[in-house]
């Protein structure tokens, strides 16, 4: 081959790889506007797209997980006035949110209504005992009379009825309802459940502004809350946690609505994860949610009761008296974030980060939820009376824990299998192809170029030699 034959050759290889180098670096954001616009299309909560078959969907399972506190020194601490002894048994867990949504509605202004049917079928395989074990626990009766009524008037019923600080209760009982004979009414931390709706819920589309994708417009047909008596409590800010929007933004918390605890709540991203072959954002709950308003000025409207919270400085409770109508407060388990005196008060809790924990497990480029936990203590409390003689041993306000729940979900290896297929396999092929493009053009324009070079410098020196 001759040297022109060479250069020739050496400068249309260094052409063509400039080509295909220029055009994998084209295809990038090419490409990355494709797939922006796919998930666009897909996460948005209409017939036909993939946000809507998962959002109506029932087939990944939830299950709500219970640990029950049983109390071990019941006569001492009625007589005495000592500090409660508990022993913690569970789970005893229960299959949930198995019925779909229903009343799907699609609204004009890029909104879908629907509200979401309870229901909880128990499952013994997942359990450590049946529903009949039986617990000496708190009496809800006597703790929610003791709440609200004037003292001397609680002490006149408690005494007709020969009612008891604490009762055995099995687990059925204690979850989902029983005849109390003192009230002659049902009573049960969850009663009424089974057969009952949340919502309805008003939620955005997406269509319009698919950064509004799943976010609250409005529930059981208003667009704030009227507990709090406060604006800022009030707010029903966020998605109700099962989703949100796309391309996440780690430096920025996400934002949901709970209607178990009847407030909206933040999560911060805490670390990435490997969940079945996916990446996902781990967010957290972090402990300035339930800081006492000392800390987290924002708190001070959840302040309903200065002398149970010690004039607003106790962390780690919730007053959940405003919403139900009964004294109950609600925590993170063993008082997780609390304030100390809440756990030295009793025998037997163990604040666990891992294990007490709130957390939700999302897919950033979706905004999928595909792992969750939601864990919350149930509590109730007594104190010293001088009218009721049923406590007129008692010492000291006591934050009682009744029982803590793990609502937990995960996706199958089915759905993470599908989700890596239709969406991870099919970026990584994208972004393989682009960066083979932009290497292999890369290689070739620099291989021809230093080529061309050393064909030049050959040349030179022929030259050279040549006039010598």
């Amino acid at each position: 081959m001759t040297y022109c034959d060479q250069k020739c050759a050496l400068i249309t290889g260094a052409v063509l790889g400039a080509l295909i180098a220029v055009l994998g670096g084209i295809l990038i954001p090419v490409g990355n506007m494709f797939i922006e616009n796919t998930v666009h299309k897909e996460t948005v909560l209409e017939s036909g797209t993939l946000a809507f078959d998962t959002w109506t969907s029932v087939d990944i399972a939830i299950y709500r997980q219970f640990w029950l506190f049983d109390v071990q020194n019941p006569d001492e601490i009625v007589s005495q006035g000592a500090k409660p002894v508990l022993v913690q048994k569970g789970p005893y867990t229960y299959r949930t949110r198995f019925i779909p949504k229903t009343n799907i509605t699609f609204n004009d202004n890029f909104t879908v209504s629907f509200v979401l049917p309870a229901g909880a079928i128990f499952e013994p395989g997942m359990s450590v005992g049946t529903e009949e074990d039986i617990f000496t626990s708190l009496n809800l009766a006597v703790a929610g009379i003791y709440g609200l009524l004037d003292h001397k008037l609680a002490n006149l019923i408690f005494q007709r009825y020969d009612a008891t600080l604490f009762q055995n209760r099995t687990v059925k009982e204690l979850l989902w309802g029983y005849r109390d004979p003192m009230l002659n009414s049902m009573v049960g931390v969850f009663y009424p459940y089974n057969n009952t709706i949340d919502g309805p819920y008003t939620v955005f589309t997406g269509k319009d502004d698919i950064k509004k994708v799943a976010t609250i417009e409005r529930w059981q047909g208003e667009t704030s809350l009227s507990y709090w008596n406060d604006t800022y409590c009030n707010k029903i800010n966020g998605t109700d946690g099962s989703s949100f929007h796309p391309f996440l933004d780690k430096k920025k918390p996400l934002y949901f609505f709970s209607s178990d605890i009847c407030r909206s709540i933040s999560a911060k991203y805490e670390r990435t994860v490997n969940l079945k072959g996916i990446d996902v954002y781990r967010y957290m709950l972090p402990a300035e949610a339930l800081a006492s308003p000392a800390v987290n000025p924002d708190n001070q409207c959840y302040c309903t009761n200065p002398v149970i919270t010690k004039n607003c400085t106790m962390a780690g409770l919730l007053d959940m008296t405003p919403w139900r109508g009964t004294p109950v407060f609600i925590s993170l388990p063993h008082f997780l974030y609390g304030t100390s005196d809440l756990v030295q008060a009793m025998t037997g809790l163990n604040p666990n980060f891992d294990e007490h924990s709130i957390f939700v497990d999302v897919e950033p480029i979706t905004g999928f939820t595909l792992r969750f936990a939601k864990r919350l203590q149930l509590n109730m409390l007594y104190g010293p009376s001088a009218d009721i003689v049923l406590l007129n041993k008692i010492k000291n306000y006591t934050m009682f824990p009744i029982l803590w729940v793990n609502e937990t979900a995960v996706l199958d290896d089915e759905t993470a299998d599908l989700f890596k297929k239709e969406l991870i396999s099919r970026m990584d092929l994208l972004e393989g192809f682009q960066i083979g493009l932009l290497t292999v053009g890369l290689i070739i324009f620099v291989s021809c170029t230093i080529g061309l070079l050393l064909v030049c410098r050959k040349q030179e020196k022929s030259k050279h030699s040549f006039i010598k």
